[in-house]
């Protein structure tokens, strides 16, 4: 499969575009030869690979060793990564920690949360130097003690225009696509008519131009229950534990 570039994920309104997390070389030699479109390296490896309870803790450090692992592993994949919390608290921080992320990891993009004017004003200066931006609305994990936890945005009419607002200003801010994590259903679908550039939804129902799941819990390697928008397709922790319990048992005969 051609590996995609800017350019064809902007033309991609209305495809069902495909993008999966990733954090590891051998998980990403899989992805690598399938039809994936896109491979994120979250920062949702802190919950998923690190064992954190949320994102917060992840550091810039970490997702420079996370995405050069899965570059490695995925040279054919338009790989974005995201900025971990703390890194882009001002604009000359953001580039600083974007560049180096960029530069180091070889990934096509990054990834950042929100949209308050000095992160507008990031995205502007970020692509402007030539590093493209995908932005994130609706539950942004790295604010969740400022929201005050995980819950679907957009249920009344102040949060909905809010939420296109955003979305807007992202756009006119030079995003090539954005990240709708648990967003009403119809507010998503609003903002997907809405803009020219691809929406990704996460939590936010079918009607983006496409979807992203952690794929932890899509293959559901934890020993946690995914969240109700993912309905995995395998129970590998399961599996892994009772393909181990069965060689130890095996060991001892």
């Amino acid at each position: 499969m051609k590996k995609l570039n800017l350019r064809d994920i902007k033309k991609a309104k209305q495809t069902k575009l495909q993008m999966l997390t990733c954090y590891d070389f051998q998980t990403a030699q899989i992805l690598n030869a399938s039809g994936l479109d896109m491979i994120l390296v979250g920062d949702s490896v802190g919950n998923v690979i690190l064992g954190y309870e949320t994102t917060i803790e992840v550091t810039l450090s970490d997702m420079e060793t996370f995405g050069k692992a899965v570059r490695r592993g995925a040279p054919d994949k338009f790989l974005i990564i995201d900025l971990p919390f703390g890194s882009y608290s001002t604009v000359a921080q953001g580039i600083h920690s974007a560049t180096k992320l960029f530069q180091t990891t070889k990934c096509e993009a990054i990834k950042l949360e929100g949209a308050f004017p000095y992160q507008l004003k990031l995205i502007e200066r970020l692509t402007q130097t030539g590093i493209p931006v995908m932005g994130h609305i609706g539950l942004t994990p790295q604010s969740v003690h400022q929201l005050g936890g995980y819950f679907t945005h957009g249920k009344n009419e102040d949060d909905a225009s809010r939420l296109l607002r955003e979305a807007r200003a992202l756009q006119a801010a030079g995003c090539f696509c954005i990240v709708l994590e648990m967003v009403e259903e119809s507010v998503a679908t609003r903002i997907t008519q809405e803009l020219a550039i691809p929406t990704i939804g996460i939590g936010a129902g079918k009607k983006t131009d496409g979807q992203v799941l952690v794929i932890n819990d899509l293959l559901k390697l934890g020993s946690h229950t995914p969240p109700k928008f993912c309905t995995p397709i395998a129970d590998l922790f399961q599996l892994k534990s009772d393909l181990i319990k069965r060689y130890l048992e095996d060991q001892r005969k």
